[in-house]
C-alpha cells in the first residue's frame, strides 16, 4: 500500500527542474526588449512627472480622486473605469484571436519583470552555461558572494518596484520622506512590503510556475483560438526527419530535414517547452525560438521560417485567413468602445449636480398661498479652477426658484451642498406630480453648464 501510494504522489507532484534560458538575440528579442524599456520606463518614471503643482498621474484614494494630467475623475465617472476593463477585455480577445498570446509575450508584468531579473542574472552570473556549472557546484565563499550580489540587486529592484506602486496613490515625493522618517502609514507599508515581495518572489523564484500553474489565461487561451489564429509553430513537413549535419551538406540528399535537432530553441525557452512537439498551453508566445531557429538557418544557408509565427490552416496547405470575421467584429466593436470613450472624455462637463427632494414633507403652502418644494442640491466642481455658478428652474409655467444667493461659488475640487425651494401658484398646477428642471451654469465659463430633472408635487389643480 505504501508504494502505491509513493507512485500516486510521484505522479502527481513532480520537482521543479529549474530552467537557464539562454540569450537570444533577433527582430523579436529587440521587440521584446523594447517593449521592456518602454513599459519600465513608464511605471517608474511617470510617478515623477508633475502637472502644475501636484503629481502628474495620482490615485488619491482618501479624497477619491483620480488625476490623469490634466484630467480629474471622481466617483461619479465610474463609468470610465468600467469602459477601460471592457475594451481592456475585448483588446485581449482580440490580439488572443489574431496572434495567440502576444500579451502574455511582451506585455504582461510577470514576463517584462522576469526579463530584467534574468538580465541582472546574466550579469552577475554570466551566460547559461556558467549559470549551470554555478549551480551544480558546492557551496563555497565565491559561490555565495555571487548568488548574494544577485539577490542583493532583486531585492533593491523589487524593494523600488514596490516604492513605485505606493507613490501612485500617495505622493511619490511626500512617500519618500515618510519612508526615511519611518513614518509611513500602515496601508503603506503594507503594500511596500507586499508588493515588493510579490514581485521578488514571481521574477527572481517562480518565474515560469506562474505562467504554467498560476495564471488562468494559459488554461482558457484556446477557447480563443481557431485554425486561423498566428501561433508560433515548428513546420514538421519541413524539419522532419531532424539530424545533425555538417554546414553545406544538402539535406535531402542525406535524407533528412532542415531541423539540424541542436535544441536551441529548447534552450531558448523562459518556459522550458520543446515547440517541435506542437501547440502547448505553457508556450507565452515570446517568439525566442523564433529567432533562435532563424540564427541556426541563417548559419545553415536555409531558408528563415522553420519556426514561425503561421496558422493552422497554413501548416496542412490550407488558405490562411487572418482577417477573418471573427478579428473583423473584435476590431470593430473595438474601435467604436475607444471612439466612444475619447469623445466622452472629450465633452465631459467637469461639474455634477445632485437633486434630493424633501422627503419629509410632500409639498407645503407659503403664507402668501403658494405651493412649495423643498430641496437639498449637492453642487461638485470637478474642475481644478473654482467657479461661480447661477441655478435657474424651468418646467413649469410660472415657475418660481427661490436661492439664499444669487450665485454659488464653489472652489476647484470641492463640494457645496445648499437648499433650493421651487414655488408655484396652486391654480398652474395640472398634475399631482410634474416634471422639473434645474438648471445650472458657470458664470465665467458657458460652457460649464448642465440640466438636472426632478419632481415637483402638489394638489390637483382645477
Amino acid at each position: 500500500m505504501t508504494h502505491a501510494v509513493d507512485n500516486i504522489d510521484q505522479a502527481l507532484y513532480a520537482k521543479r527542474q529549474r530552467i537557464f534560458p539562454r540569450q537570444v538575440h533577433g527582430w523579436f528579442a529587440r521587440m521584446r526588449l523594447l517593449g521592456v524599456v518602454v513599459l519600465m520606463g513608464i511605471y517608474y518614471g511617470m510617478p515623477w512627472v508633475t502637472w502644475g503643482d501636484r503629481q502628474a498621474v495620482l490615485f488619491d484614494l482618501p479624497a477619491r480622486k483620480f488625476y490623469l494630467f490634466g484630467l480629474a475623475l471622481w466617483p461619479q465617472d465610474f463609468i470610465y473605469l468600467t469602459s477601460l476593463l471592457i475594451i481592456a477585455a475585448l483588446s485581449l480577445f482580440f490580439f488572443t484571436a489574431l496572434a495567440g498570446r502576444l500579451w502574455c509575450g511582451y506585455a504582461c508584468p510577470q514576463t517584462v519583470w522576469t526579463e530584467v531579473f534574468l538580465w541582472i542574472e546574466r550579469k552577475v552570473e554570466g551566460n547559461r552555461a556558467k549559470q549551470i556549472k554555478l549551480d551544480k557546484s558546492p557551496w563555497n565563499a565565491r559561490k555565495f558572494l555571487i548568488r548574494g550580489s544577485k539577490h542583493f540587486l532583486w531585492i533593491a529592484l523589487s524593494v523600488w518596484t514596490g516604492y513605485t506602486f505606493v507613490g501612485y496613490f500617495t505622493p511619490i515625493r511626500e512617500l519618500g520622506y515618510s519612508v526615511l522618517n519611518l513614518s509611513t502609514g500602515p496601508w503603506e507599508t503594507f503594500w511596500l512590503i507586499f508588493y515588493g515581495f510579490a514581485t521578488y518572489g514571481n521574477a527572481g523564484w517562480l518565474r515560469e510556475q506562474v505562467c504554467i500553474y498560476m495564471c488562468p489565461y494559459a488554461r482558457f487561451q484556446s477557447a480563443m483560438f481557431d485554425k486561423d489564429t498566428l501561433i508560433i509553430s515548428y513546420d514538421a513537413a519541413r524539419g522532419e526527419p531532424r539530424g545533425s549535419r555538417k554546414r553545406g551538406i544538402d539535406p535531402k540528399s542525406a535524407g533528412l530535414g532542415d531541423c539540424v535537432d541542436c535544441t536551441l530553441c529548447v534552450q531558448v525557452c523562459p518556459t522550458g517547452i520543446d515547440i517541435r512537439r506542437g501547440l502547448q498551453y505553457e508556450c507565452i508566445g515570446c517568439s525566442a525560438c523564433i529567432d533562435a531557429c532563424d540564427e541556426v538557418m541563417d548559419k545553415m544557408g536555409y531558408a528563415r521560417g522553420l519556426v514561425r509565427y503561421t496558422t493552422e490552416n497554413a501548416l496542412e496547405g490550407r488558405p490562411a485567413k487572418v482577417l477573418r470575421p471573427r478579428v473583423l467584429i473584435y476590431a470593430t466593436i473595438l474601435v467604436g468602445l475607444l471612439g466612444a470613450l475619447a469623445y466622452s472624455v472629450a465633452v465631459r462637463i467637469p461639474m455634477d449636480l445632485d437633486v434630493i427632494r424633501d422627503r419629509n414633507s410632500l409639498y407645503r403652502e407659503t403664507a402668501e398661498g403658494l405651493v412649495e418644494n423643498v430641496y437639498t442640491l449637492k453642487l461638485i466642481n470637478m474642475d481644478e479652477l473654482d467657479h461661480r455658478y447661477r441655478l435657474s428652474a424651468s418646467g413649469l409655467k410660472n415657475l418660481v426658484l427661490k436661492l439664499d444667493h444669487e450665485t454659488i461659488e464653489v472652489p476647484a475640487g470641492q463640494v457645496r451642498e445648499f437648499s433650493a425651494r421651487l414655488q408655484m401658484d396652486p391654480v398652474n398646477i395640472k398634475k399631482t406630480s410634474s416634471e422639473v428642471f434645474f438648471e445650472l451654469e458657470a458664470t465665467d465659463n458657458s460652457s460649464l453648464k448642465l440640466r438636472e430633472p426632478a419632481r415637483f408635487l402638489g394638489p390637483r389643480g382645477s
